[in-house]
């Protein structure tokens, strides 16, 4: 399993951006896809998650309603849609996959996701 993330930078709060992952090694359409983000003295935490086999997805409390989860198939890519961004964003986010994981996704799927293969990360930074 292969993973490059892209798409990080600064923004400023209330602006967006998109990440992306592109990913190989496996089969992309019948597996897990998500998005953690580690800011500084934190853990880690689950952002979102798509099945790439019926498009369900799950997101964190935080970013409900901010921030849509999307795949393309056909490019072998997850994205990340962040809207209305917050200093509290500022974190590096990590794409994470896991081919085991084949069924609909739901919030405890982000949980199971962390086991998965994980990216080098992007540095996200939004300022106030």
């Amino acid at each position: 399993v292969q993973l490059v993330e892209s798409g990080g930078g600064l923004v400023q709060a209330g602006g967006s951006l998109r990440l992306s992952c592109a990913a190989s090694g496996f089969t992309f359409g019948d597996s897990t896809i998500g998005w953690y983000r580690q800011a500084p003295g934190k853990e880690r935490e689950g952002v979102s998650c798509i099945s790439t086999s019926d498009g369900s997805t799950a997101y964190a409390d935080s970013v409900k309603g901010r921030f849509t989860i999307s795949s393309d198939n056909a490019k072998n890519t997850v994205y990340l849609q962040m809207n209305s961004l917050k200093p509290e964003d500022t974190a590096v986010y990590y794409c994470v996959a896991d081919p085991d994981l084949t069924d609909s996704v739901h919030i405890a799927t982000m949980g199971l996701l962390r086991f998965g293969s994980w990216g080098q990360g992007t540095q996200v930074t939004v300022s106030s």
